[in-house]
C-alpha cells in the first residue's frame, strides 16, 4: 500500500487511529536515535530516513541512500533497516537481540513487519537506527555495492 503523500504530516494524517498511534511511536524512537546528518522525508511512498543527495549524490540509482523507512502496508506496518540488511554482523546481532526479547520476529531482508506496537522491541529499533553515522553508512553502502 504505497502512499502518494508529499509530506510526513500528510502521510500521518491518512492513517487510521490504531496505525497512527503505532507509526508515531516508532517514528518518535527513530527520530530520537537518528544520528545527525540524516533527513526525514517522504520517498518511495514511505517515511524515509536518508542521506541527503547534497551530501552523497553518487549513488547507483541516483536516489538518496535510504538508511531506514517506516510504512503502513495493507496487512501490516514495517520498519526498514538498511544497515541491518547490508551488514551481516549487524544483522546477526540484531536477530539475536530480537529473539532474546521473546517477541515474534517477522523479518524480511531489511523490513521488520509488525501488526501492533506490542510486537516490536522499540529499544532495539532505536539501537539499529543509531548504529551508523552518515559517514559510516555511506562507507557501508559503498562496501555492499562492491
Amino acid at each position: 500500500m504505497r502512499s502518494n503523500a508529499a509530506t510526513v504530516e500528510q502521510y500521518l494524517s491518512e492513517l487510521p487511529g490504531d496505525r497512527l498511534v503505532a507509526i508515531e511511536a516508532v517514528r518518535e524512537v527513530i527520530l530520537h536515535n537518528l544520528p545527525e546528518g540524516f533527513e526525514e522525508v517522504m520517498n518511495w511512498g514511505m517515511i524515509t530516513y536518508q542521506v541527503p543527495s547534497s551530501r552523497y549524490p553518487d549513488t547507483y540509482n541516483k536516489k538518496p541512500l535510504m538508511m531506514a523507512a517506516l510504512a503502513s502496508q495493507k496487512n501490516h506496518m514495517a520498519v526498514y533497516l538498511t544497515g541491518v540488511y547490508a551488514d551481516e554482523v549487524s544483522r546477526s546481532k540484531f536477530q539475536a537481540a530480537y529473539e532474546a526479547t521473546g517477541k515474534r520476529m517477522d523479518m524480511g531482508q531489511s523490513c521488520v513487519r509488525f501488526r501492533s506496537l506490542d510486537e516490536l522491541p522499540l529499544d532495539l529499533i532505536g539501537e539499529a537506527v543509531a548504529e551508523y553515522s552518515v559517514d559510516e553508512f555511506i562507507a557501508l553502502s559503498n562496501r555492499a555495492r562492491s
